[in-house]
């Protein structure tokens, strides 16, 4: 599976972007898949995901900010993020596994197989 991200670009805060992760070689309904961002000098951190079942799960650092859903004619999985915010600015990857997670793993880096190459995204103050 190859994971293609997409849409990043420079913002103002309390702007929004929506973020597009392309798949080739597998469908998106068939995989976990989830968007995880890195902050210059943090660790790779979680930020939504959308599981095999269809249910969105969020960090508590998007939630009622950000929403992940899955574009089934387009074979794409989107972030829309709103009402950006300085502390928002990472590289964001787009992940999958073709792995059902439990719950409990869906935050866990390590529970998937397959990254993208990343998309920057900037939130000037």
């Amino acid at each position: 599976v190859q994971l293609q991200a997409s849409g990043g670009g420079l913002v103002q805060a309390g702007a929004s972007l929506r973020l597009s992760c392309a798949a080739s070689g597998r469908t998106f309904s068939s995989l976990t898949t989830a968007w995880f961002r890195q902050a210059p000098g943090k660790e790779r951190a979680f930020v939504a995901a959308f599981r095999r079942t269809g249910t969105p799960y969020y960090a508590d650092s998007g939630k009622g900010r950000f929403t992940i859903s899955r574009d089934k004619a387009k074979n794409t999985v989107d972030l829309q993020m709103n009402s950006l915010r300085p502390e928002d600015t990472a590289v964001y990857y787009c992940v999958a596994t073709s792995r059902g997670l439990i719950l409990s793993s869906t935050h866990k880096k390590e529970e998937y197989d397959y990254w993208g190459q990343g998309t920057l995204v900037t939130v000037s103050s």
